[in-house]
């Protein structure tokens, strides 16, 4: 327990630089309520990153108002694992796409995260890039069709993706009408700006694509699924010319 709250405050203090970095204002109040603890909580951390060296100015009185010296950076960055997968995928999605615009970089950057893992996470991560596919550009009257799916729906899907669950979900088809669909999250497949899941469809039995801001809501099983064969869904992606 002892070394779970203390990864805990670790990782507060990090968000908390963080939060002072980006804002030139804060209150003791509004970080407590922000993170969720007192403000006695909060006041001990920034004790402790004052001790750490970072230039933190408080005022004293009720509102407890909280600055970083503008001429202090955050300096190194940590993320939690969970954190340095997504964004590794995002590289590897940016490369893939072939942007000829601010990639110089990505290729020391990807090095660096996977450098940090070990070997077993690396091999999962690669295992996750191998699922994501890159297709064409959708066509205008599709992008003229797209919207944002919901917060929560993005949450779940991906948390269902990354941890190969089962996903029961609320689809909104092109003619309006909706249905609920038992699915296993396969592979992600962008056509940009268009994101699509391509999954086993257990309403149907079979495989079926399935537009991401289509998505009306979804509801993780806990139920875990095994990749199938990329074969079996090879008619689900005909036509669309992926750089897989």
């Amino acid at each position: 327990m002892a070394r779970t709250n203390a990864n805990g405050r670790l990782r507060r203090m990090e968000l908390l630089a963080v939060q002072l970095q980006q804002e030139a204002h804060c209150t003791i109040s509004g970080l407590a309520a922000q993170f969720g603890v007192s403000a006695r909580t909060i006041a001990r951390d920034l004790s402790l990153m004052r001790d750490q060296g970072m230039s933190i100015d408080t005022d004293r009185g009720r509102g407890g108002g909280v600055r970083l010296d503008s001429n202090w950076g955050v300096g190194r960055m940590n993320l939690s694992y969970s954190e340095a997968v997504d964004l590794l995928i995002s590289i590897a999605v940016a490369e893939r796409m072939n942007s000829p615009i601010f990639l110089a970089n990505l290729g020391s950057v990807r090095r660096q995260l996977v450098a940090s893992f070990s070997p077993e996470k690396r091999n999962r991560v690669n295992r996750l890039n191998s699922r994501i596919l890159i297709g064409v550009t959708a066509s205008t009257y599709v992008q003229a069709s797209v919207a944002s799916p919901p917060a929560r729906v993005v949450q779940t899907l991906h948390r269902a993706f990354v941890d190969q669950e089962r996903l029961d979900i609320t689809y909104r088809r092109e003619d309006g009408q909706t249905s609920r669909r038992s699915i296993d999250p396969h592979y992600l497949l962008l056509k940009y700006p268009v994101w699509y899941v391509v999954a086993f469809d257990h309403l149907r039995q079979e495989p079926r694509t399935f537009r991401c801001d289509r998505l009306l809501a979804a509801t993780g099983t806990g139920t875990p699924f095994r990749l199938r064969p990329k074969a079996e869904f090879a008619a689900s992606l005909v036509g669309d010319d992926l750089l897989v």
